[in-house]
């Protein structure tokens, strides 16, 4: 398989940046259903929040604006920095950790956000992604992360792709034996990223988000504020109108199991408690 050259182009040069674009989701059975909705995202470098608190007046890193970023809406919810957090799951499994860190993720709006999917991108030294952290979330206050370091086979002119058991209980009308199918382009002057379900027989759902890089300042801040005022409330009523549209067609909720352990890694769950100790293994 040939290796992509899209992820060795110059990483992002600012601190922070917006992808303005388009999200889809297609259900493919047992019934039809779509929708499609304009939104805008943030890419922001874990290693350069003072230099992103900076870009714009509108837009503040720890601190309440129109639109602002805080750490503890994502990672082990503060506890530690989100750089402290990737490094751990890096050594946990024996990895050097990422020389680059970016978080692609919506931002707070008028002190409010709601991620159904964040994903960071590590970088190593030379500029290729080493691995990809998918934060998922569900409209029950429920989140769990999948660690994915980047394998053989995973790149490709393309971009990349890699897959995932269903581990996470995230639609009411999804089954839990299925598995996750990731394809993505890192972001530069576009980014994008789609994700197939998959029951046994084949696709299910597909989801997909596409969007063009906006350098962020206060007048591109200004423009999607006049765009979209309230995206962030628009995902969450969206994804209870859809609910309710797949429901008066006929699907019927499933049963809500436990949620898992916070992190999993290749399919297997663990705790914090558990990637501290495989880095003290890995120290002995």
């Amino acid at each position: 398989m040939k290796t992509s050259q899209n992820h060795l182009e110059p990483l992002p040069p600012d601190a922070a940046t917006l992808y303005v674009g388009r999200v889809m989701h297609a259900r493919l059975k047992p019934v039809l259903h779509r929708f499609e909705y304009h939104v805008f995202s943030l890419l922001i470098d874990l290693d350069r929040l003072n230099e992103a608190d900076r870009q714009s007046m509108l837009f503040s890193v720890h601190r309440l604006n129109i639109f602002s970023f805080y750490p503890k809406d994502h990672g082990d919810r503060g506890q530690s920095t989100l750089r402290e957090y990737v490094n751990r799951l890096f050594m946990s499994e024996n990895l050097p950790v990422p020389a680059h860190i970016y978080l692609l993720c919506y931002p707070r709006i008028f002190n409010f956000a709601f991620n159904p999917i964040s994903v960071y991108y590590c970088y190593d030294a030379s500029g290729q992604v080493s691995g990809l952290i998918y934060e998922v979330r569900n409209t029950f206050g429920q989140r769990h992360s999948y660690f994915a370091p980047l394998k053989p086979g995973e790149t490709s002119d393309a971009g990349l792709r890699q897959e995932r058991d269903k581990l996470f209980f995230v639609s009411p009308f999804m089954d839990m034996n299925l598995r996750y199918k990731f394809r993505l382009r890192p972001p530069r002057e576009s980014v994008s990223l789609r994700i197939i379900e998959n029951d046994p027989e084949g696709p299910i759902l597909s989801a997909a988000f596409w969007g063009q890089k906006l350098a962020m300042t206060s007048g591109s801040l200004f423009y999607v504020l006049r765009t979209l005022p309230f995206q962030n409330l628009k995902i969450i009523a969206g994804i209870h109108w859809e609910a309710l549209r797949l429901w008066i067609k006929g699907m019927k909720l499933r049963h809500r199991p436990p949620p898992p352990l916070g992190i999993s890694v290749d399919g297997v769950q663990k705790s914090p408690s558990d990637i501290i100790n495989n880095i003290q293994k890995g120290f002995q």
